[in-house]
């Protein structure tokens, strides 16, 4: 079949404004779907073992949800994704406060982070397969942060079965960038995830205080409840993963990450044979694994998603590295251009 973008209304927000669905087919049939309210990836039909297609995020049916009630459900995360410890970091001599959106830290972004606002879009279709490009200009100032960053995201739904993400920024201040796609993934498109097997090129990991921001150190993972070197179900340590979250929600050090595109982990659903890859040049990876959902949060067709129903892959520079400085840097100067690449490569058997 043949590769198509195609664009529609979604819907329109209190204040008026229009928001766009672009709907991403490559030439094996696999769908991809974005709307311009947080560049966010509502749909993603992929294959089982049988060739049955069926949707592997999680999301809503809605505009209404996606704005009152949305998670981060496949949204771009920034200006800043993960945490930034007490809302505040100093550049260049100057100190900047936050919003305290995750007390007692700053979330994501802030109150109004880029998972809330509505990007310019375009088609971008190229010989790698379908493709929307989204725009951003977040002022100086915005949220707390200095320089205005112009970011510009490209999907692509490659003909090889992969949704790949190129980011691109430019500032014309010096400002810490960390910019991260929030999937929440589930290979089986039902139910909770804890048989789905992971397995992560990541021997190390960033321990965390109560609050979730990295002490500094950098540790290993062989032999505890954190270590994926080897496959493993994602439920079988999760009940003993130390501290207060109740499953994981851990920074991972991607062995050989930061340095180029590299193999950062792989999920498989043994059940419908759905395997999902990520490689990525960042040099972290989140996992998280849903662990605050309770059944009272209703998705598409309905769906009441259950404690872990979905795991996250959130590939990134380590949480608070503003203040850490011996984290790799997330600070973007004039005249530089922030780029990074993540892929989803999927295929079933």
């Amino acid at each position: 079949m043949a590769a198509s973008t195609s664009k529609s209304p979604y819907g329109t927000l209190p204040d008026g404004t229009a928001v766009d669905l672009y709907t991403l087919t490559n030439a094996h049939g696999l769908v991809c779907k974005v709307i311009t309210y947080g560049a966010a990836i509502t749909e993603l039909h992929v294959p089982d073992r049988s060739g049955r297609m069926g949707d592997v995020v999680l999301g809503f049916d809605n505009l209404a949800q996606y704005v009152s009630d949305s998670p981060c459900f496949g949204a771009a995360v920034g200006r800043v994704a993960n945490r930034i410890a007490n809302g505040r970091f100093t550049l260049d001599g100057r100190t900047y406060t936050l919003a305290i959106n995750n007390p007692p830290n700053t979330l994501h972004g802030g109150l109004r982070g880029f998972d809330k606002l509505v990007w310019k879009a375009e088609a971008a279709d190229g010989p790698a397969g379908p493709a929307v490009a989204l725009t951003l200009v977040s002022p100086d100032g915005n949220e707390g942060f200095p320089g205005t960053l112009t970011v510009r995201m490209t999907y692509t739904l490659t003909n090889k079965d992969e949704l790949r993400l190129d980011y691109e920024a430019t500032t014309d201040k010096a400002t810490p960038v960390n910019l991260t796609n929030h999937s929440y993934f589930n290979l089986a498109c039902s139910g909770d995830v804890l048989r789905q097997v992971l397995q992560m090129n990541a021997s190390r990991y960033t321990p965390s205080d109560a609050t979730l921001i990295p002490t500094g150190v950098i540790a290993d993972v062989a032999g505890g409840p954190l270590d994926f070197t080897q496959a493993k179900p994602i439920g079988r340590d999760l009940l003993r993963v130390p501290g207060n979250t109740h499953g994981y929600d851990h920074n991972y050090v991607i062995d050989g990450g930061g340095r180029g595109l590299v193999l950062a982990a792989r999920a498989t659903d043994p059940a419908s044979g759905r395997s999902m890859e990520v490689l990525t040049d960042q040099p972290g990876v989140q996992l998280y694994t849903s662990n605050g959902f309770d059944g009272s949060l209703v998705g598409k067709a309905g769906q009441a998603y259950p404690s872990h129903a979905a795991f996250c892959l959130e590939t990134q520079h380590y949480p608070d590295s503003v203040n850490k400085p011996s984290f790799p840097t997330t600070i973007l100067h004039p005249g530089e251009t922030f780029r990074s690449t993540t892929i989803y490569r999927f295929s079933a058997k």
